[in-house]
């Protein structure tokens, strides 16, 4: 199976009334554990990659290779997209240079009239290497790769906007937030949310920051047109207790126990019940 467009698969997900899960990834475990949990449940998937985590993993034309090669060798048959995650205008050209599938220009901070016109540009370059692309209104909170914002609502009018130049899913901030999400946080906007909907029609939706959303947010957003939901600090964390426990346990000092294969194997088998768990959540699991 090669890299696929997300846009055909997000389309399937929205009148199939389930979602697509978006699993960033940070190195070879983390990309082998999610394509190898995809085949088993017979899930579509999205494979999603950060500027920073592409350039700590030395390059987007490393990322490529690595997960073609995986493709490959690992006989993967379901469908899966390469999507750069909250890019710049640059790494967006940079992705499309490389070989990614699907690219995020993320012009939520400019002002709108220059989101619109750089968005423009990325789509018709982005069509025009027959990949998909997913743009933003209303920044998503928290932070990742420096991109901060406080989780404010997307105006349904600006997401018509965008919609409208032609993106083939879209990201609206609807109280959303990246990383940890705080006690009081005060939940989704189920609101905002149904404006959203209504204002841009067929759009799949995406909803950024999954981890740590309540199941039944998560189900009812899926209801309301979300149809790709962007999963990582979920599989951080797992993959980091996973770790911890390995040290804990003393299983370094252990014969070979130092071999950073053996070191690694809990967090990647941590990594791969949280995508199952979360592809079940998400109703993915059979839609291949």
């Amino acid at each position: 199976m090669y890299l696929v467009s997300a846009r055909d698969m997000l389309r399937k997900a929205k009148a199939g009334h389930y979602a697509v899960g978006h699993f960033n990834i940070n190195n070879l475990e983390w990309t082998k554990a999610i394509l190898e949990t995809a085949e088993e449940q017979q899930s579509p998937v999205i494979l999603g990659v950060s500027e920073g985590a592409g350039k700590y993993m030395g390059g987007f034309d490393v990322v490529v290779g690595m997960v073609n090669g995986l493709l490959k060798d690992l006989d993967i048959s379901v469908p899966v997209a390469l999507h750069l995650d909250h890019g710049t205008y640059d790494g967006c050209y940079k992705c499309l240079r490389a070989g990614f599938s699907s690219i995020m220009f993320d012009g939520s901070s400019l002002p709108i009239d220059e989101n619109v016109a750089k968005t423009t540009e990325l789509i018709k370059e982005a069509h025009r290497h027959g990949i998909s692309i997913e743009a933003e209104v209303g920044a998503i909170g928290g932070e990742e790769d420096g991109v901060i914002g406080a989780g404010e609502c997307a105006d349904p009018a600006e997401c018509k906007k965008i919609a409208d130049l032609g993106v083939d899913f879209l990201a609206a901030g609807i109280g959303n937030i990246h990383g940890v999400y705080p006690e009081n946080w005060q939940g989704l906007s189920f609101e905002t949310l149904e404006k959203v909907k209504v204002a841009v029609g067929e759009m799949p939706l995406v909803l950024h920051g999954g981890s740590g959303i309540p199941a039944d947010q998560v189900k009812k957003a899926i209801t309301l047109g979300v149809s790709k939901v962007n999963v990582n600090t979920e599989c951080q964390i797992v993959f980091t207790e996973a770790t911890r426990k390995y040290f804990e346990e003393n299983k370094d000092k252990a014969p070979k126990g130092f071999d950073p294969r053996k070191v690694l194997k809990p967090g990647y088998g941590a990594i791969k019940e949280m995508v199952k768990e979360k592809m079940e959540l998400f109703g993915s699991v059979g839609k291949a």
